[in-house]
């Protein structure tokens, strides 16, 4: 697998050299492929802004980033596709200082800035303990749903490296926006603009 920035994703055949022909796999701007070390066939390949797709076969392959659901911790089920609307995806912990303690404002008050747009914020609490996370939703006041990875499935499935790491997501399903670390309510504001016209 290979690539090059304007050029998206493409795979060659066994042993390549100079004279290979390469089929395009993931097209857009930019070039991002994630191999898992135990399972060199477990491959998650993305573009900017693109949406992030996976392969099970080595890159012959792709779908995309299958839709999560998890509970929130009022116990209400979140499911990203049933929403309809463009939405913010959080991954987040509380052991994350200072850049989640930081960005835990902004995102709340974006949530209330854009909740009336029919913009949606979802926090993925990952790595963390229910009772920390409880309390670190407690501490910034946070009204947004958020829930726990438990099993760390939807983390692997975003290639999340560390925390925090925030994607939007739009009505049809595109990731349309990442940023890992600390996010800027300037950056969301301006990220969320043509979604709104749209």
């Amino acid at each position: 697998l290979g690539g090059t920035q304007d050029n998206g994703t493409w795979i060659s055949g066994a042993d390549p050299d100079a004279r290979s022909v390469w089929r395009k796999v993931i097209g857009g701007d930019g070039f991002e492929v994630v191999w898992n070390y135990a399972d060199p066939n477990l491959v998650l390949g993305g573009s900017q802004f693109n949406r992030l797709s996976r392969s099970t076969d080595g890159g012959q392959t792709w779908a995309l980033i299958p839709d999560f659901r998890l509970l929130d911790f009022n116990g209400s089920p979140v499911q990203i596709s049933a929403l309809g609307k463009p939405v913010i995806v959080n991954f987040w912990a509380s052991w994350c200082y200072p850049s989640c303690y930081e960005e835990a404002p902004v995102l709340e008050a974006t949530w209330q800035a854009f909740r009336d747009n029919e913009v949606v914020v979802v926090g993925v609490d990952i790595q963390d303990t229910e009772k920390a996370a409880r309390a670190f939703i407690d501490q910034f006041k946070l009204t947004f749903p958020n829930g726990r990875d438990i099993t760390g499935k939807i983390s692997i499935d975003y290639g999340i490296y560390g925390v925090p790491e925030t994607f939007i997501i739009d009505r049809q399903g595109k990731i349309v926006f990442k940023r890992a670390g600390a996010v800027q309510w300037e950056t969301l504001a301006k990220a969320l603009e043509p979604l709104l016209r749209g």
